[in-house]
């Protein structure tokens, strides 16, 4: 009996990498617990290095299977977490409502992307922490609506620990990927019927060049 092919062995249809970013204590790991685990807790353990967690979900009939990475905020890190940009296929900047500074930052973490992820990476703009007091509250919301109006992204405000927004977010990023995958797929088909003509080997080079600069 003949194996079945590769795609109906897959238990998904797409594979998207996500990566987490934003300073130390903004509750990127709490964000990603309360998405992958649909679990909180207020104990704040920083994070090492990396860390990632995996959850599939279906998004308009596809099964999507997300690998979230979330990254150290902290400095000394730094070096280590910029590696996996690359390879990731879209970037949640997370900053805490209750934090200016955190919020003031995003303008770098924005460069870091901008030096070391790829060119058509998507990203969103993640206010943590909007279930506290807005006695608490240090960024408006129309602030952080601006700052992702200007940089042409979406923006939503989340809180882990309530579970506000936090399935919102991932999903929204996830199908603007996956989109964005199914168009770069269509486009790519019907140059497969070049391959006899004389600047084969120009195209060749391209498509090398681009999977150098776009790989992992």
């Amino acid at each position: 009996m003949a194996a079945p092919p590769a795609r109906a062995r897959a238990d998904y249809d797409y594979l998207i990498k996500l990566l987490l970013i934003g300073d130390s204590g903004v509750g990127k790991s709490c964000l990603l617990l309360r998405f992958s685990d649909g679990s909180f807790t207020t104990s704040f353990i920083t994070t090492i290095g990396i860390d990632f967690k995996i959850r599939t979900i279906e998004l308009d009939g596809k099964r999507i299977k997300l690998q979230i990475w979330d990254t150290a905020g902290q400095e000394r890190f730094r070096t280590i977490t910029t590696a996996y940009y690359r390879g990731a296929m879209g970037i949640l900047l997370v900053y805490d409502v209750t934090d200016e500074s955190s919020f003031n930052n995003i303008r770098n973490w924005i460069r870091n992307i901008e030096q070391h992820a790829s060119d058509n990476v998507n990203k969103i703009l993640v206010g943590n922490k909007a279930d506290m007091d807005e006695s608490k509250r240090a960024v408006p919301t129309s602030k952080g609506q601006a700052l992702a109006d200007e940089y042409g992204i979406k923006f939503f405000e989340t809180s882990a620990k309530t579970n506000l927004n936090v399935e919102e977010v991932f999903f929204s990023i996830a199908r603007d990927i996956k989109q964005r995958l199914a168009d770069s797929d269509s486009r790519a088909e019907p140059q497969t019927i070049k391959i006899n003509q004389p600047d084969q080997a120009g195209g060749t080079a391209a498509a090398a060049q681009k999977s150098a600069c776009c790989g992992s």
